[in-house]
């Protein structure tokens, strides 16, 4: 009995010591170490500071550098529509200039396919390839960007590569989720929460707020402007769905809370940074670019490309951002590409509809 209770007790001392070191390797793993870098982005005193890591951020540069530009070729004094067959989109481009664009095309998001990734290797003008014509529709996205949403995207714009980075499919898209009404823990319904979600860094909030916020239109809201209900029916169901709305932003960007907002007053927009009027037409941006351009391509699709309840890839802050606040640190690569910041060659886009709520009172309701 002796030796029973020897070995039960070693036992129980190794079960406890490897329960230590996996929590050691856990913490040390997880956890970062000091010194960490401070960023005032507020007044003094309101706590409005960004804490960067120097080892998070070399690794984000080393991650977010520009591609070299390919070299520019002399006009051919031909456009491209008049060159090639089937040109529908920047059909006024020199003939060469198109060709340099396209081999650029290639380098950001097929570098390893080639040309054939999007193009008949037999006829070329052909559109068999399902992604020849998601493409095509990408460059009209593109344009659109660059010429109606400078409000977000600035002087910079985008560039195919600033959401694929050398992958035929940028890394950072999304899906619905199929939502189920079974019992889930000590909450009424699952509603997509209690799952532990990338969307929304891994909390117990909501984790399909892409769609109501990223697709559809949904008020993003939290507070009323009273103490009293005053005819404000928000609950705190829909507090929780943009507080994961907001985390799925802030992991994004790599920023935390008052990258945006001030903390002694979340609501309030002329206590916020710049960045939150940004913010609030990337969100639109983005609801536009899903709304106009993914979603109708559903259908081009092939299955394998669609997600669990069928629907198509989507756009979300990440895919541009990358984690950084900045997609690529700031850098523009339409200085060496301005034929893509040209809309007048390209499909037209509706531009921004409203402009946000900067001159709203305090008491006002916390609209993003």
């Amino acid at each position: 009995m002796n030796i029973l209770g020897v070995k039960i007790g070693f036992g129980l001392v190794i079960a406890i010591g490897l329960s230590a070191l996996v929590f050691l390797i856990i913490v040390f793993s997880t956890f970062q170490r000091p010194p960490e870098k401070q960023v005032q982005i507020g007044y003094r005193g309101v706590g409005m500071v960004e804490v960067f890591h120097p080892s998070t951020v070399a690794a984000e540069l080393a991650s977010n550098q520009v591609p070299p530009p390919d070299d520019k070729l002399d006009p051919s004094g031909q456009k491209s529509s008049e060159a090639y067959m089937n040109v529908q989109v920047l059909k006024d481009l020199d003939s060469n200039e198109f060709l340099r664009l396209m081999n650029a095309i290639t380098t950001w998001v097929a570098p390893q396919q080639g040309c054939v990734y999007c193009h008949d290797q037999e006829n070329m003008a052909s559109d068999a390839l399902y992604t020849k014509v998601v493409a095509r529709r990408m460059l009209q996205m593109v344009a659109n960007i660059n010429g109606n949403w400078t409000t977000h995207v600035g002087t910079v714009g985008v560039t195919c590569y600033t959401c694929h980075r050398g992958n035929p499919v940028p890394q950072n898209i999304w899906f619905n989720n199929p939502r189920s009404s079974e019992p889930h823990g000590l909450s009424q319904d699952k509603l997509a929460k209690n799952y532990a979600s990338p969307v929304v860094d891994m909390s117990s909030l909501p984790n399909d707020v892409l769609s109501d916020y990223l697709d559809h239109s949904d008020e993003i809201r939290v507070i009323g402007g009273s103490a009293l209900p005053d005819g404000n029916r928000h609950s705190i169901k829909q507090a929780e769905w943009t507080y994961g709305l907001m985390v799925h932003m802030s992991e994004s960007l790599g920023v935390n809370c008052v990258f945006c907002h001030n903390s002694r007053a979340f609501s309030v927009w002329d206590q916020s940074t710049p960045q939150r009027v940004t913010a609030w037409y990337g969100i639109r941006m983005v609801r536009d670019l899903n709304t106009q351009y993914l979603d109708p391509l559903t259908k081009t699709f092939p299955a394998y490309r669609l997600g669990p309840t069928g629907d198509g890839p989507k756009l979300e802050c990440g895919t541009c951002h990358n984690g950084v606040y900045k997609p690529l640190f700031g850098v523009s690569m339409l200085p060496d590409y301005p034929e893509l910041a040209s809309i007048s060659q390209t499909a037209s886009a509706a531009a921004p509809s409203a402009a946000p709520p900067a001159e709203a009172a305090p008491t006002a309701p916390a609209n993003q």
